[in-house]
Order: structure tokens, then C-alpha cells, then sequence
């Protein structure tokens, strides 16, 4: 590392709380697929930034609406109206099929207001007594790192020492819809999961499970609350995760990738019952709505849609996948993965997934470790198959060797 990489990081540490442990290359610009050092050595992301910039670094027609509108209005609160928020919820309600919208900023207030929402419904709708709400969610979940939301991680270094926390959660596995049907009483009032898991190292259920707990839902009037701020906005090959299996959920998140990459910006889509039971007053955001935010989102969609991207993230998807399950390396121990969401899990034998991120990196990719053994594989969705095959040849170099 040069002196001045050297200088960068220094000045986090010495300044920042050390909640992250970054790869150690610092970046200073970014292009489509790809990404540049303070050195100028070029990466290709294999990150995204967990999903957000889906429609690739900087995407110029996004960039362009982001400044129009900066130049014109930037925010007003929701104090009063503004002329971009009425366009976004038409645009992303006839995109998504959804009824009712409720624009937030970051994921993690999404899964917030999700749960507010639900809650509510719960008592006003469904009859629940009041304080006795129950919210089932999966083992090796990750939904944001708020206090409400740590409070049913299984994961310890997330919600290790942060209690006391909020009870009205009950916890099954990831992937067996008899858990779920057993956890079901009359005061369930939602089922809050990942389509995907992607923080647990891109987990894929059972095929049939959600087709499985959808119905379930539907005969006991629980609410399904589909996680898709990673998932979703073609990240799987698909608009929404749920279509691979042709259900709906009640309730949709989503985030990263709606202002692909150039803003935070959330939503929750439900049904009129779950976000028809809000009323002035008793849930907002300062930010939320913002006409900036509802520009940069409106524009990030409809680049997804009219450039291909989706359908682009099955095919390339379909090719790296393969190309890694070609892949003969005593170290991989499951190569999965549903679109251009992958991961390769190692052998724990094979030491540190992160030491492998690492070498990735001396070879100019860019990728990230996860519960230690998993290394997830998510390129923009912009990438081609030319980009596909440079990076598979690399990852097979890197994973022939044994860096335990």
C-alpha cells in the first residue's frame, strides 16, 4: 500500500467507531461494473454495495435526474407536498402491483415501519388484544441492525449487549414451513422473512416453501412480510424474489437498489389494510418521501426495467453459477446462488473466506466474506458475459490455492 493508502485508513481508525473491518483498498471512483483505487487500479465490484448500485456505479441517466432535481428542490418534509412523491407512488405501485407505499430512507426504518404496521393491523383489524402481537421470524435473519430489529437476530455479535430488548417475536428455522405452521396461534400477526438470506451467505429455501407458506398465511390471516431490499428489483433474475415461485407477499420491503446507489431510499408496499390503518401523526419521516429521494428512485427504476437489467441478471446469473459449480477446487464446499445473488461456501478447513477476498483483490475483484467461510458473489446487473468469464478465471485461481 502506498503512503497515502496507508494515510486513509489510518485516519478512520483513528477517528471512526470500528463497527466495519473494510477490505483494505480505498476507492475513489466508480464506472458501471467497475471501481478505481486512490492508485487508479481498476476492481470489478462483486459486492454492489450489498445490492444498492444493482444499475452499476454512478449511472449516468440516474445521476442526471439526481442533479435536475437538486438544482430545482431537494426537500420539503412531509409538512407539505411535493410534485415528485404522487409520481413515484404511481410508478413503483404499477411496477410492483402494489396498493398503498409508504416511503422511508434507509432498510432498516423500512422493516421498522413494517413492523409498526403490522402491529397495528394486528390489533385494529384482526382483533388481537392490545400488547399481545406476535411477529415470527427466521434463525439467521437479517433485517438491519436497530435495536428493534437486533432484538430477533440469532446472530450474538449482532445483539450481544445491546438488551434489554422488545419481546412480540418468535423464532423458527429458515426453510420448514411445518416450523412456521406449528409457531402460528391466534396472535400471530405477520411472518417477517428473507426471500433469500442474504447476510447468512445466500440461503435458497426448498423449492415449494414459499408457495407453502403463503397459503398458511392466507388460512390463519397472518400477514406475509417479504424482506426484499436485497432481493429485490431484479437481483435474483426476477423484478421481486417471490415471483420465482408466483406468490404475493402482503407486505414488500424494499431499499439499496431503488435509488441504485446515489441516495437512501426505502419503501414498504402493502395491501390497503396494513398501511390503511396508519393515520396522521403516528408514523413519519423528516427525509421520507423527499423529492429528491422519489426523482433518483423514479429514474433507478426505469433504467431497470428499460435497459434489461433484470432479465440481464438471469442469463448472466445462470452463467456464473454454472461457471463456478465448474469450478474443481478441493476448498468450495456449496456453490449457490439465484441470479446475480452467489456465494461460494469454503470448507472450514480452507481457513478465512476473507484471506480468499483478499487474494481476490491482488487480482483486481472485489468481493466479501460472510460468517466466515462464505464469500458472496453480486456484480452489478449491468455486467456481461465477457465480465463473467474475467472474473471466473480469476476466482478459479484464486480458490485452487490453499491460503489455510
Amino acid at each position: 500500500m502506498s503512503s497515502s493508502v496507508i494515510d486513509f485508513i489510518a485516519t478512520e481508525a483513528r477517528f471512526g467507531a470500528r463497527n466495519y473491518e473494510p477490505i483494505g483498498v480505498v476507492l475513489s471512483r466508480g464506472e458501471g461494473v467497475w471501481v478505481w483505487d486512490t492508485e487508479g487500479k481498476r476492481y470489478l465490484d462483486c459486492l454492489s454495495a450489498y445490492s444498492a448500485v444493482s444499475q452499476g456505479h454512478c449511472h449516468p441517466k440516474i445521476l442526471a435526474a439526481m442533479v435536475e432535481q437538486a438544482h430545482r428542490l431537494t426537500l420539503t418534509s412531509r409538512a407539505f407536498h411535493n410534485d415528485q412523491l404522487a409520481l413515484f407512488y404511481e410508478e413503483i405501485a404499477a411496477l410492483t402491483g402494489s396498493h398503498k407505499v409508504l416511503p422511508m430512507n434507509s432498510g432498516a426504518e423500512a422493516v421498522e415501519s413494517a413492523i409498526k404496521a403490522v402491529r397495528k393491523w394486528g390489533y385494529e383489524v384482526k382483533g388481537v388484544p392490545d400488547g399481545q402481537a406476535e411477529i415470527i421470524v427466521c434463525a439467521n435473519n437479517f433485517h438491519g441492525r436497530t435495536l428493534g430489529v437486533v432484538g430477533f437476530s440469532t446472530d450474538p455479535e449482532t445483539r450481544g449487549h445491546f438488551g434489554p430488548f422488545a419481546p412480540g417475536f418468535k423464532i423458527i428455522p429458515f426453510g420448514d414451513a411445518a416450523a412456521f405452521e406449528a409457531a402460528i396461534n391466534p396472535n400471530t400477526v405477520a411472518f417477517l422473512v428473507e426471500p433469500i438470506q442474504g447476510e447468512a451467505g445466500v440461503v435458497i429455501p426448498p423449492a415449494g416453501y414459499f408457495t407453502a407458506v403463503r397459503e398458511l398465511c392466507t388460512a390463519n390471516n397472518v400477514m406475509l412480510v417479504l424482506d426484499e431490499i436485497q432481493t429485490g428489483l431484479g437481483r435474483t433474475g426476477k423484478l421481486l424474489a417471490e415471483q420465482h415461485e408466483g406468490i404475493e407477499a402482503d407486505v414488500t420491503l424494499l431499499g439499496k437498489a431503488l435509488s441504485g446507489g446515489f441516495y437512501p431510499v426505502s419503501a414498504v408496499l402493502s395491501n390497503n389494510d396494513v398501511l390503511g390503518t396508519l393515520r396522521p401523526g403516528q408514523h413519519g419521516s423528516t427525509f421520507g418521501g423527499n423529492p429528491l429521494a422519489c426523482a433518483v428512485a423514479r429514474a433507478a427504476m426505469r433504467v431497470l426495467v428499460e435497459e434489461g437489467m433484470i432479465e440481464n441478471a438471469a442469463i448472466q446469473g445462470a452463467r456464473f453459477l454454472e461457471g463456478l459449480k465448474d469450478i474443481r477446487a478441493n476448498t468450495i464446499r456449496e456453490v449457490r446462488g439465484r441470479g446475480l445473488m452467489l456465494a461460494v461456501e469454503l470448507h472450514p478447513e480452507a481457513g478465512r473466506a476473507r484471506r480468499y477476498c483478499e487474494a481476490l483483490q491482488a487480482k483486481g475483484i472485489l468481493a466479501k466474506d460472510t460468517h466466515e467461510h462464505t464469500i458472496r458473489i453480486a456484480p452489478p446487473l449491468v455486467i456481461t458475459s465477457d465480465q463473467v468469464d474475467w472474473a471466473l478465471e480469476r476466482l478459479a485461481t484464486t480458490l485452487t490455492q490453499d491460503l489455510s
